[in-house]
C-alpha cells in the first residue's frame, strides 16, 4: 500500500463483511479466508481519529500561510494504530472519489489520500524518496534532496492529495543529524502541502521525536490521539467487552453460541493487556482452529491453547491453581 497501486486496490476493494442472516452458508475455504482477513472492529480510537481527521481536514481547508494542524497516533504495540489509519484513510479516498469522479477520457482516478511508511533508519533523502515512489516520481541516484522534494511538493499539489499518513514515525530520532534533518523535511512538507498530516508510531511521546526545539515545531501543530489498551472498565462502561461482542458477532462459525467470548472478558483481557491487536489475533486463530478442526465454536479451553504474539505472552500470567 505504499504505492499509489497498491494503496488504490486496497480502497477500492470491498472489505470484508461478516456472515448475513438468512444468507446462505459459505464455504469452509471461504470461511477461512474470511476470518484471515476479518473486518475492521470499530475501536473508540478508531472513532475518534476518524472524527478528528474529518475536522482538521475542514479546519486547515483553506489554510495559505502556515502549516494545517496536524495529529498523532500513539500506543504500544499490537494497540491497533496501522488498522485505524488505514480504516480512516480507505473512508476519506472513498468520500473524496464519489465526490471527485475522474474526468472524461481521463485515465487519472482523484489522488486524494498518500500513505508512506517511514524506513529504518531512514535519513531526509531514503524518506522524501519514499513520497516519490508512493506516486511513481522518478528519482535518480543523481537527483539531490532539494530536487526530489521540489518534484514531490509538486506533483503532490497536482494530484490533490489531501490527507498524507506516515506510519512508523517512531523510527525517526531527530537528536542524530540524520533524524534533525529528517524532522526538518517533515516540517518543510507540512508548510509547501495542501494536506493534513497524520503521523502514527509506537510510543512516540516517549521518543524524542516530538520533545525539544525540531520536537516541538510537529508537536505544537498535532492533536495527540492515544491508541492504548482498552480498559476494562471506564465509569460505567465496560469497552472491552463491548470490543468482544463485536468480534463476537463478526464471526463464522457455525456452532458457536452468543455471549460466549464477552463472558470471559475478564480472561481476556489478562491474556491481551487489552490490545486490541493482541485480542483479535487470539479470537481469530481461535475461530480458524475452530473451523479446522470441525468444532465450529469458541471455548475458554479452545482458547487456552492458542499461542498469541511473544508481547503479549509476556505480559500474560495465568493464574496456577492447586
Amino acid at each position: 500500500m505504499t504505492t499509489w497501486q497498491g494503496w488504490h486496490r486496497f480502497a477500492t476493494t470491498d472489505p470484508p463483511a461478516p456472515p448475513r442472516p438468512g444468507a446462505p452458508p459459505r464455504s469452509t475455504e471461504e470461511r477461512l479466508a474470511y476470518h484471515s482477513a476479518f473486518v475492521t472492529i470499530r475501536t473508540p480510537a478508531l472513532h475518534t481519529l476518524a472524527n478528528q481527521v474529518r475536522t482538521l481536514m475542514v479546519l486547515g481547508r483553506h489554510q495559505q500561510t502556515t502549516a494545517r494542524p496536524s495529529l498523532i497516533v500513539t500506543g504500544p504495540a499490537a494497540a491497533g494504530k496501522t488498522t485505524a489509519l488505514l480504516s480512516v484513510g480507505r473512508t476519506c479516498h472513498l468520500a473524496h472519489t464519489r465526490k471527485n469522479t475522474a474526468p472524461p477520457r481521463s485515465a487519472h482516478a482523484a489522488v486524494p489520500v498518500a500513505y508512506v511508511l517511514v524506513p529504518p533508519g531512514a535519513t531526509a533523502k531514503t524518506l522524501v524518496t519514499e513520497f516519490a515512489r508512493y506516486l511513481g516520481i522518478p528519482v535518480t541516484t543523481r537527483m539531490t534532496q532539494a530536487q526530489i522534494t521540489d518534484a514531490v511538493c509538486h506533483t503532490y499539489t497536482q494530484a490533490g492529495i489531501q490527507l498524507v499518513m506516515i506510519d512508523e514515525i517512531h523510527r525517526l530520532n531527530p537528536r542524530t543529524t540524520t533524524g534533525a534533518q529528517t524532522a526538518d523535511l517533515l516540517k518543510d512538507l507540512t508548510e509547501r502541502l495542501p494536506a493534513t498530516f497524520v503521523y502514527a508510531g509506537i510510543n512516540v511521546t516517549d521518543t524524542p521525536l516530538f520533545t525539544g526545539t525540531r520536537g516541538a515545531q510537529l508537536a505544537g501543530r498535532a492533536t495527540l490521539i492515544n491508541c492504548g489498551p482498552l480498559p476494562a472498565r471506564h465509569g460505567t462502561r465496560q469497552p472491552f467487552r463491548d470490543v468482544i461482542t463485536d468480534i463476537e458477532n463478526a464471526l463464522d462459525l457455525q456452532q458457536h453460541r452468543s455471549g460466549t467470548l464477552p463472558a470471559h472478558a475478564p480472561y481476556l483481557h489478562q491474556r491481551t493487556a487489552g490490545r486490541i491487536g493482541s485480542l483479535t489475533r487470539l479470537i481469530r486463530q481461535a475461530a480458524i482452529t475452530a473451523i479446522s478442526d470441525g468444532t465450529e465454536r469458541i471455548t475458554k479451553t479452545a482458547l487456552d491453547t492458542i499461542r498469541l504474539d511473544h508481547l503479549a505472552e509476556t505480559h500474560h500470567r495465568p493464574h496456577r491453581t492447586r
